[in-house]
């Protein structure tokens, strides 16, 4: 029989679920965004961006592969809710700004999900999340060390 790691096993079910439940918490802002999910999470790393980010670092950011991220990125430059810029320090890895429309666009997205988390809220007090984040960080961080480890 093999090894069990309850605690493990009960955490990454739960993060699952969890998943899930916030994708069908947004769904309806999403889809009145008009944007597919993938390229709405990009949109969104972009505009909340401290310096405009490459697709590289989005899809590390995120977790998912440079080629899907560049996919939305495409999408979102064909859409003229970003532009893709010269980068200085790469020349082939083009930086991602987002545009009037695409700032437009996530700050009309942010105001409906502003509602849901609001009424979220009032069932659950904000504390319990901030805790919540916290401990979640930590765990992903020393996920991220394993994997890079793992990789290196």
């Amino acid at each position: 029989m093999s090894e069990r790691f309850p605690d493990f096993e009960r955490f990454a079910d739960e993060v699952a679920r969890l998943r899930g439940r916030m994708r069908a918490l947004f769904a309806e802002t999403r889809a009145e965004s008009g944007l597919p999910e993938m390229e709405l999470m990009v949109l969104t790393a972009v505009v909340n961006a401290a310096t405009p980010p490459t697709v590289a670092q989005i899809g590390r950011s995120l977790g998912h592969p440079r080629q899907v991220v560049q996919r939305a990125a495409n999408r979102l430059a064909e859409l003229k809710l970003v532009e893709l810029t010269d980068n200085p320090e790469h020349k082939r890895a083009s930086l991602i700004v987002a545009t009037k429309a695409g700032h437009a666009l996530k700050a009309a997205d942010h105001k409906r999900a502003q509602a849901v988390t609001k009424a979220v809220l009032a069932r659950i007090d904000s504390k319990d999340f901030a805790k919540a984040a916290k401990r979640m960080h930590a765990i992903r961080t020393e996920i991220e060390a394993y994997l890079r480890e793992r990789e290196g």
